[in-house]
């Protein structure tokens, strides 16, 4: 845990944040400033900084992260209609925790 990174906060329930889904590796809960009717935030509760800052070991909970966005997806009805996996990389790409995460995004009327 990084004591200064709000995920990790909100990983260790010191940040109340309502959880879709936890379990002893990961966290989900929605995004604060949604971009779409259903956004979802997947986090591991091992701190990471970014995808730059993986290594070999991190392989299996990185990819861990695929399969519980596709459940999240079926719970929240956008499986069928289709949704949107991002990672934001860095500054230059958007990340503004960083604590690596998973967005999941879906729901719009298309």
């Amino acid at each position: 845990m990084s004591e200064d990174c709000l995920f990790c906060r909100i990983a260790n329930k010191e940040v109340e944040t309502r959880f879709i889904y936890e379990d002893d590796t990961y966290v989900v809960f929605k995004d604060i400033h949604p971009s779409a009717p259903v956004h979802l935030l997947l986090i591991p509760r091992q701190h990471i900084r970014s995808i730059n800052d993986l290594e070999p070991a991190h392989e299996s909970l990185i990819g861990g992260l695929f399969p519980l966005a596709a459940k999240m997806a079926k719970e929240q009805g956008v499986d069928k209609s289709g949704y949107k996996l991002l990672f934001n990389v860095e500054k230059g790409g958007g990340q503004m925790v960083f604590h690596i995460h998973l967005h999941l995004l879906g729901g719009w009327d298309r």
